[in-house]
């Protein structure tokens, strides 16, 4: 089992930054992906970004660009940059943990205001 605890979600102003951190512990291998996907309210979750062990970086369409993905191995940590915030930036982030299975944190609200 992987546990997945998340930090940094809140209410910023369109146009500015947050932070999101994401910590695994449990039974982590040393080669998974990890990352963020989102969901607003009445809509499917999407990718955000995810990053491999080795950094590969994957990042959704509509954050490119505004948003960095990146890892602390050592510490099983990833870290979302979000800048130049959007109202549409408004939804639930969900941590995910991969290796064969999803995993996935309790989420954290993050909500942009116009």
């Amino acid at each position: 089992q992987v546990q997945l605890v998340e930090s940094g979600g809140g209410l910023v102003q369109a146009g500015g930054s947050l932070t999101l951190s994401c910590v695994a512990s449990g039974s982590i291998s040393s080669i998974n992906t990890m990352g963020w996907y989102r969901q607003a309210p009445g809509k499917q979750r999407d990718l955000v970004a995810v990053i491999t062990s080795s950094g590969r970086t994957i990042y959704g369409d509509s954050v490119k660009g505004r948003f960095t993905l990146s890892r602390d191995n050592a510490k099983n940590t990833v870290i979302l940059q979000m800048n130049s915030l959007k109202p549409e930036d408004t939804a639930v982030y969900y941590c995910n943990y991969y290796v064969q299975y999803d995993f996935w944190g309790q989420g954290t609200q993050v909500t942009v205001s116009s």
